[in-house]
């Protein structure tokens, strides 16, 4: 009798980074898919040998807390979390409203924490993983970048908070890439003024295994931070 599959959680599971780490881990794990339309998670569960839908706004508290009730974990507990769905900000401080800080904080920090604070119980049960897809702005911010920074800047003290509150229980990794070749690229680009230059991103497969990796990782061992920058920027 084979082995039964760990299970993953992956937000954001229906476009860019999220929707490929859902590709590669389809042919040995279960996927529970992430995403806001019925339809687009719909589409992406019947490509998988073994998957399931999570769609909800995450965004909404309620819709969240009672999707997470759904999933009945129970004891078999949930093996890992890709935290991939987000949103990208660009704008001087000058031009930044409070709607717009509160719109990118709700989604890449506090959707990330909330989520992950209802999955803890099933996590530690099966001595999970927990990644959050960060970005290179997680570490620097430059003009124009406030807000998107400062979310990522939040997003990762709270992982290394968590990783420090779980260690021995639960592994939490930040994953930073660098440019990608990902509709929030050609989002971010526009609003640089700029015609889309996939040359000076990475192809999203290239993040989507280093995800995979950390996931993959030894028992023993726990890919804490790590940093992907394109080979051509």
């Amino acid at each position: 009798m084979s082995a039964p599959r760990r299970s993953v959680l992956v937000t954001g599971g229906t476009r860019g980074i999220g929707r490929e780490v859902v590709r590669l881990l389809a042919p040995s794990w279960r996927v529970l898919v992430g995403g806001r339309s019925e339809a687009a998670v719909a589409a992406v569960v019947a490509e998988c040998p073994d998957a399931a839908g999570f769609v909800c706004d995450l965004a909404d508290e309620d819709a969240v807390a009672s999707t997470v009730a759904e999933l009945e974990l129970g004891a078999s507990g949930l093996d890992a979390v890709v935290h991939s769905a987000g949103v990208v900000g660009y704008g001087s401080v000058e031009d930044t409203t409070r709607s717009d800080w509160r719109h990118v904080l709700e989604l890449n920090v506090v959707a990330v924490s909330d989520l992950t604070r209802l999955l803890l119980p099933a996590l530690r049960s099966a001595g999970g993983t927990v990644v959050v897809v960060n970005s290179g702005s997680g570490f620097n911010a430059g003009a124009n970048g406030a807000v998107y920074a400062a979310s990522k800047f939040a997003v990762r003290a709270w992982a290394d908070s968590l990783r420090a509150e779980e260690r021995g229980w639960v592994r939490v990794s930040s994953v930073h890439p660098g440019r990608v070749d990902t509709d929030m690229q050609r989002e971010l680009q526009a609003a640089e003024g700029r015609e889309y230059d996939p040359s000076i991103a990475m192809e999203v497969t290239s993040v989507a295994r280093a995800i995979v990796f950390a996931l993959e990782a030894p028992a023993d061992a726990a890919v804490e931070s790590l940093s992907i920058r394109p080979t051509s920027a």
